[in-house]
């Protein structure tokens, strides 16, 4: 079930938030949550939702054993890690690491088949996230394990993040408010994510779609790179929108969650793009792989060690395949030329400084889409090989339709701040009560428009399935 369908926005969604408005007792809302939520994971992948519980119960055993007076919870630790990546390893990359063996000579192994589990990437990092703080600070032990399955299974960031750190969600299982302002804001923020997943990113999709399916001996320099910017402004809206949506879902229900996309498209070095785009995942390995390494304490070379091996993970962590890992280790290499100052954008005119970080996430970005190593090698070879034929020309301009068109121009306007910006204004002074009378109304109309597309569209693809 995905937060843009109908069975999840007028059935499960109406559902749990009249029911959660219904029930007094914040125990029994908690319950109800963590009943939603396991039915909400059930829904989609009614055979994983067991690997998920056992995890669940794996976990609260490992949380316990991190006591103070517990002389082996060092060790425990260590288990904890170790199993959780080995399920994770398991459900997610035993395919991909026989298909490499395979590669070495003299190597047969039998390749299995295993379907990657909805969501395992995320709510397996939850997880070790819980036991990861409650040895750094026992106070974070839960005892109550009903508490520790709502965090790991709740709905809202369940298979689309954001990764939510067990210490950010720790105070708020008991101790939160749902204030009618909270819940708007919240509704508001869901219509902002709803609108970005289904107008922006679904129409940047099907011209991807459409030029990466016609592989790269029918591609044109025009071609390749109207796939090239439509998966750039695809990916961001997707992940963008769905995070704005469990912000939103999460606020709808008295949580806070942190930001995780701020304006990424609008950095000036590769170091900037990387603390404003999928802020819980690189946050997650800053605080539990990269410092836990050493961080940049041990020297140049070691630091430069730490930085790669992030990298590499983060690359991993979104998929088993050659091309996110060349994906992470390009971000990794661009960060290190300019933290050693091989590469200085801050020198340089502030339009060269945009154009650098959004050309190297743009091109990093066609590994990331593209099916293997070879094909994404020779589809940025085609985005300078100033080619093209009469017949690539109109495919090109088929693709350039008057609603793709209008899409791209407001993917161009809310990848940066200035509706942000506009609308602080028009909130501030006698023009507040204006300017908030015109919010509502816009998501309204936004709303609107989404339920008339979804009614009228079958193409809502779910970029979180390669995760």
């Amino acid at each position: 079930m995905v937060f843009s369908s109908p069975v999840f926005l007028f059935i499960f969604m109406t559902s749990v938030f009249v029911l959660y408005r219904l029930i007094p007792t914040i125990t029994a809302k908690n319950v109800l949550l963590l009943i939603f939520s396991i039915a909400f994971y059930t829904y989609g992948e009614p055979k994983a939702v067991v690997l998920m519980l056992i995890s669940i119960a794996m976990n609260y055993c490992f949380g316990l054993a991190m006591k103070k007076e517990n002389k082996a919870r060092k060790p425990v630790l260590a288990l904890a890690v170790i199993a959780n990546l080995t399920m994770l390893g398991i459900f997610k990359y035993a395919g991909f690491a026989a298909d490499m063996l395979n590669r070495l000579p003299f190597v047969t192994v039998s390749v299995p088949r295993i379907a990657l589990p909805i969501g395992i990437s995320f709510y397996t990092f939850q997880a070790m996230s819980y036991v990861i703080d409650a040895y750094k600070d026992p106070k974070y032990i839960q005892r109550n394990l009903y508490k520790l399955a709502l965090y790991i299974t709740f709905f809202p960031q369940l298979v689309a993040g954001p990764i939510v750190k067990y210490y950010d969600f720790a105070d708020q299982i008991d101790r939160r408010t749902t204030t009618p302002e909270m819940t708007a804001q919240g509704i508001r923020r869901f219509i902002v994510g709803l609108s970005k997943k289904l107008l922006i990113a679904n129409t940047m999709a099907l011209a991807a779609d459409y030029v990466y399916g016609l592989g790269t001996d029918g591609l044109s320099m025009g071609l390749a790179w109207l796939g090239a910017v439509s998966y750039l402004f695809q990916i961001f809206f997707d992940f963008s929108g769905y995070s704005d949506m469990a912000i939103g879902l999460g606020k709808m229900f008295g949580f806070t969650f942190r930001e995780n996309f701020n304006y990424p498209y609008i950095s000036q070095s590769m170091q900037e793009f990387w603390r404003r785009w999928h802020i819980s995942v690189s946050t997650w390995f800053k605080e539990y792989l990269y410092i836990p390494l050493g961080g940049n304490r041990r020297g140049k070379v070691r630091t430069a060690l730490n930085k790669l091996a992030v990298f590499f993970c983060t690359g991993l962590w979104h998929g088993a395949s050659l091309n996110f890992i060349v994906w992470g280790l390009l971000n990794g290499a661009f960060m290190m030329l300019e933290s050693y100052g091989i590469l200085k954008p801050a020198n340089w005119l502030k339009p060269f400084r945009h154009v650098y970080a959004v050309l190297v996430t743009l091109l990093a970005f066609v590994f990331f889409r593209a099916d293997d190593l070879p094909t994404a090698c020779r589809f940025i070879g085609k985005m300078f090989s100033f080619s093209g034929s009469s017949a690539q020309t109109s495919m090109l301009l088929s693709q350039l339709t008057p609603m793709y068109l209008i899409m791209l121009m407001l993917a161009v306007i809310f990848s940066t701040p200035v509706v942000k910006v506009i609308g602080k204004k028009l909130s501030a002074g006698k023009g507040a009560a204006a300017g908030e009378v015109c919010s509502y109304a816009v998501s309204l109309v936004l709303l609107a428009v989404c339920i008339l597309t979804l009614s009228s569209a079958s193409y809502n693809p779910f970029i979180y399935f390669r995760f």
